[in-house]
C-alpha cells in the first residue's frame, strides 16, 4: 500500500516524524502556555518590533499630553501596526518621491522602495531585518516599465524571471527562480498557496489586481508548508483605503491591443468604519504570434469592514476571463537558434490549424482576511480564500521536421479541459512579550488547504499533419479523436507551524518549525487505475541578523522545503515529494537618510526529486537532485528629486547532482549570469515639470538547450523605454519594450521541437486620468 512503510529505513522515517511531531506540539503548548502568562505583567509599549508610525489622525498639541492619552496613542500605534490590511494607507498613485512613512506590510508603496513585508515572516516586519531575501515589485514600477503581465513585471528583479518561455506565452508558464522551476507549486495570493493541475496554473492573474508583488527566494516550508525550493511568488490583493480616489486609463499599441483599465474606492460610510474598492480591466489584443488572440476582462471588488477599533475583516473577490490563443509554438533549434540552410523562421510563425487555437481559462476566487486584537500584546488573523479555474485547450503544436531542408514541420493536435478547486485557510496567533533581555514576535498558525483538479485531454487530427515553417499554408480542418488522458488528483494538507523573532538589542534571532501531514489521491480513468499516499514531513528555518547604527545588516539563514507534487507519471502514477535545503549569508544596507535598498546574498541550494517535463512527450518524471549556488546582488532606490532606479543581478551555477543520465550537466534555460538596470527620472520644476523619461537594459547569457548539454542558446541584451507626462490629473506615457526589435530565442528544452522565441518590439501607449 502506498504511504506505509515498506522498509526498515522507511519506518525510521516514519518514527522520527512522528517523533518531530510530538517535538512540535510541545513546543505550541509551551509558547501558548508563555504567552498566556507573560502577557499581562510585561509592558512592551518601548519595546515592540515594529516602528511606532501612526496611520490615525495626528493628536492635537494644544496641552501636554497626559499619561493616559500617551498610553491611549501608543495602543492605537501598536493595534494599527499589527494589522496586515492597508485600509488606512494612502494609495500609490503619482508621488514616487516621498518616503514611505507609514508603510506597512501588503500596503501601497510610494515608489520603487518598500521597506516592509509580510510573505518572509507572515508579520509585519522590517526588510532591513528580515533574514532572508525578498524582492518586492511595486505598483509605481509596474506602472513605470508597462508591465502588462506578472512576467514582465519581474524582468528587473535579481535571480527570478516569469517569462523563461518568452513573451508571447499564453499560458504564463516558465517562472524561474533561483534556477529552480517554480511554475508548478502554484502561486500564491496574499499568502496562500493556488496550486496548478498539469495543463493550467494561476500566473496568469492581471498584475493590475495587484498592490505588490513580492518574491521570497528559497525553502520556505517552515511558514508556508508544500511550496518550491526555489522560492515563492505572493500576489498581494489590492485593499480597500480610507482616503478616497480613483482613476481610469485607455491604451494601444502593437499587435493590435486595446486596454481600458479602472481602479477606485474610498470609504462608504461617514463614519468610516465601511470602505470599499473596485478594480478592472477589459483588453482586445493579439499576439506577436499569427492567428492568437490575447483578449481578458478582470473585475475585483473588495470590502472592508470595520465594527470596533479592535477588529477588522475585509471580503476579496476576483473574476478573470480570458480567450486567447496557444502562444507556445514549440519551435525546432534549426531556423531558430542557428540558421537552417541560411533561413530563419520568422517571429510570428504559427504551427498550429486556424479555427482549432485556444487557450481559455476563467479564474476566480473569493475571501476575506480578518484581524482581531485581544489587546496591545496579543492579535488573532485568519485569511480564507477559495479559488476555481477552468481552461480549455485546442491546439496543434509543433513535433520536429520530417523534411528539414524543405522546411517541412510535423504537428500534433490536442483538445483538453481542467477544472481547478482549491480551498485554504491560515489562522494566526501572534503575541509580543519580553523574557529578560530578550524581546519576542511569537507567531503560532494552523492552515489547511484541499485541492482537487481533473484534466480530460483528447487527440486531434488535420488532413495536412505538416506545414512549411519558411511558407505555411493552413489547412482549417480537424477532427477530435481519441481520448489521452481523464487523470483527477485530490490533496489535503494540515499544518501547525511556530515562529519566534528574538531581539536582543540589535541582534535578532528567528527561529521556526512546522509539521505539515498531507494525504495525495489519484484516479488515473484512462488506465483504470487509483492511488492514494500519505506523506508527512517536519521543516526548519532558522536565521542570525545584526543591525548596526550605520544601516548595514549582515545575516546567516538556513531553511527547508517539503512539497508533495500534484503533477502525475504517464499512466497516472503519483509522484514523490520534492524536498530542498538551503543555506544563505547575505548583507543589507538603508543607508540612512535615503529612500534606498540594496541587498547582497550569496546561496547554496539543493533540490532532491526534481520534477520535470522532458520533450518530446511534456510529461512529469522526476531526476534525482539538482543543485543551485550563485550570488545575487539587487537594489531599488526612489529619490526626492524624481529618480527611481532598480538595478539587479544574478549568477546562477545550477547542476544536475545525481542524475544517471546526465550526471554533472547544468539543466536547461537556467543562464549562469543575469542582469537588469532600470532608471526614469521626473522633472519637478520649470515649463517642463512633470516630463517623465526613462530606460531599461536587461542581459541574459547563454543557457543550455537540453538536458545533455549538447548545444547552447546565445546570450541577449534588451532595451526598453519610457517617455511620460504627468500635468494636473492627467498622465500620458508611451511605454517600448525590446526597443531595437531584437529576434532571439528565448529558451529551449531539446533541438526537435523545444524551442521558444521572446517577445519582439511592442509599444504601448497610455492616457490615464485620476481624481
Amino acid at each position: 500500500m502506498r504511504g506505509a512503510p515498506t522498509d526498515v529505513t522507511d519506518f525510521q522515517l516514519h518514527l522520527r516524524s512522528r517523533t518531530r511531531l510530538r517535538h512540535l506540539q510541545v513546543l505550541f503548548c509551551g509558547a501558548v502556555s508563555t504567552l498566556a502568562l507573560t502577557i499581562p505583567v510585561a509592558p512592551v509599549q518601548a519595546q515592540t518590533q515594529i516602528p511606532a508610525v501612526s496611520v490615525e489622525a495626528p493628536t492635537q498639541r494644544a496641552r501636554p499630553a497626559t499619561t493616559s492619552t500617551r498610553r491611549a496613542a501608543t495602543t492605537r500605534t501598536a493595534r494599527a501596526a499589527r494589522r496586515s490590511p492597508a485600509q488606512q494607507a494612502e494609495p500609490s498613485q503619482s508621488s514616487s518621491t516621498s518616503r514611505n512613512a507609514g508603510e506597512r506590510a501588503n500596503g501601497p508603496v510610494r515608489g520603487f522602495v518598500a521597506t516592509r513585508s509580510g510573505t518572509a515572516t507572515k508579520t509585519d516586519t522590517p526588510l532591513i531585518e528580515t533574514p532572508q531575501s525578498v524582492s518586492v515589485i511595486t505598483t509605481d514600477q509596474v506602472r513605470n516599465q508597462g508591465a502588462v503581465s506578472i512576467g514582465e513585471a519581474l524582468r528587473y528583479t535579481a535571480g527570478v524571471s516569469g517569462d523563461v518561455n518568452g513573451g508571447s506565452d499564453t499560458r504564463f508558464g516558465g517562472l524561474q527562480i533561483r534556477g529552480f522551476d517554480m511554475t508548478m507549486p502554484g502561486l500564491y495570493i496574499d499568502g496562500l498557496r493556488i496550486p496548478s493541475s498539469n495543463y493550467v496554473h494561476f500566473n496568469g492573474l492581471d498584475p493590475y489586481g495587484a498592490e505588490r508583488l513580492e518574491v521570497l527566494k528559497g525553502p520556505s516550508s517552515a511558514m508556508y508548508g508544500g511550496s518550491g525550493t526555489g522560492g515563492l511568488l505572493n500576489y498581494v490583493t489590492k485593499l480597500p483605503t480610507a482616503q478616497q480616489f480613483g482613476e481610469a486609463s485607455i491604451s494601444g499599441g502593437s499587435f493590435n491591443r486595446y486596454q481600458g483599465q479602472f481602479d477606485m474606492g474610498g470609504p462608504a460610510n461617514k463614519e468610516g468604519t465601511v470602505l470599499w474598492r473596485l478594480t478592472g480591466v477589459v483588453r482586445d489584443g493579439e499576439t506577436q504570434v499569427d492567428f492568437t488572440k490575447d483578449n481578458r476582462v478582470f473585475i475585483a471588488p473588495a470590502v472592508t469592514i470595520k465594527p470596533n477599533e479592535d477588529t477588522t475583516i475585509t471580503f476579496l473577490a476576483n473574476y478573470q476571463r480570458d480567450r486567447a490563443g496557444w502562444g507556445l509554438q514549440f519551435l525546432p533549434a534549426s531556423g531558430t537558434v542557428w540558421p537552417n540552410n541560411g533561413r530563419t523562421i520568422p517571429v510570428s510563425f504559427f504551427a498550429g490549424v486556424p479555427g482549432f487555437d485556444a487557450y481559455n481559462t476563467e479564474i476566480a476566487t473569493v475571501g476575506y482576511q480578518l484581524s482581531h486584537d485581544f489587546n496591545e500584546y496579543l492579535t488573532f488573523r485568519q485569511n480564507l480564500r477559495y479559488a476555481y479555474q477552468h481552461n480549455e485547450e485546442k491546439v496543434f503544436y509543433g513535433a520536429g521536421y520530417t523534411d528539414e531542408a524543405a522546411g517541412d514541420y510535423a504537428r500534433v493536435g490536442s483538445y483538453s479541459n481542467s477544472y481547478i478547486n482549491s480551498f485554504a485557510v491560515d489562522n494566526q496567533l501572534q503575541g509580543k512579550f519580553t523574557t529578560g533581555f530578550l524581546r519576542h514576535t511569537v507567531l503560532a498558525g494552523i492552515d489547511y488547504r484541499n485541492t482537487d483538479f481533473r484534466d480530460t485531454a483528447f487527440s486531434a487530427t488535420t488532413s495536412s499533419p505538416t506545414v512549411n515553417v519558411f511558407n505555411p499554408v493552413y489547412s482549417y480542418d480537424y477532427a477530435i479523436g481519441a481520448m489521452t488522458d481523464n487523470t483527477g488528483v485530490k490533496q489535503s494538507q494540515v499544518g501547525l507551524y511556530l515562529q519566534d523573532q528574538i531581539k536582543l538589542g540589535r541582534l535578532s534571532f528567528q527561529l521556526g518549525g512546522r509539521q505539515d501531514f498531507v494525504t495525495t489521491k489519484v484516479n488515473a480513468d484512462l488506465f483504470n487505475t487509483s492511488a492514494s499516499t500519505d506523506a508527512s514531513a517536519f521543516t526548519g528555518r532558522a536565521a542570525v541578523m545584526y543591525n548596526f547604527d550605520n544601516g548595514i545588516a549582515p545575516y546567516f539563514s538556513y531553511s527547508e522545503s517539503f512539497l508533495p507534487v500534484l503533477a502525475t507519471t504517464s499512466t497516472g502514477g503519483l509522484l514523490n515529494p520534492e524536498t530542498g535545503v538551503q543555506y544563505e549569508v547575505g548583507v543589507k544596507y538603508q543607508p540612512l537618510g535615503w529612500n534606498a535598498l540594496f541587498t547582497i546574498a550569496a546561496f547554496d541550494l539543493t533540490r532532491d526529486n526534481v520534477v520535470v517535463y522532458p520533450p518530446p512527450t511534456y510529461i512529469a518524471s522526476q531526476i534525482g537532485q539538482v543543485k543551485s549556488r550563485g550570488i545575487e546582488l539587487e537594489g531599488t532606490m526612489s529619490l526626492a528629486d524624481g529618480w527611481n532606479l532598480r538595478a539587479a543581478y544574478a549568477y546562477v551555477d545550477a547542476m544536475l547532482s545525481q542524475d544517471p543520465v546526465n550526471l554533472g550537466k547544468a539543466p536547461p534555460t537556467v543562464p549562469l549570469n543575469r542582469a537588469g538596470l532600470w532608471s526614469d527620472y521626473t522633472l519637478q520644476s520649470g515649463q517642463l515639470a512633470g516630463l517623465q523619461f526613462g530606460g531599461g537594459v536587461r542581459y541574459v547569457g547563454a543557457t543550455w538547450g537540453d538536458d545533455a548539454n549538447t548545444f547552447k542558446v546565445g546570450s541577449s541584451t534588451v532595451l526598453d523605454a519610457l517617455l511620460a507626462y504627468t500635468r494636473d490629473n492627467w498622465r500620458l506615457s508611451l511605454n517600448v519594450t525590446n526597443l531595437t526589435d531584437l529576434r532571439y530565442v528565448a529558451a529551449c528544452y531539446g533541438a526537435a521541437s523545444g524551442c521558444f522565441y521572446a517577445e519582439g518590439r511592442k509599444a504601448i501607449g497610455k492616457l490615464t486620468y485620476r481624481w
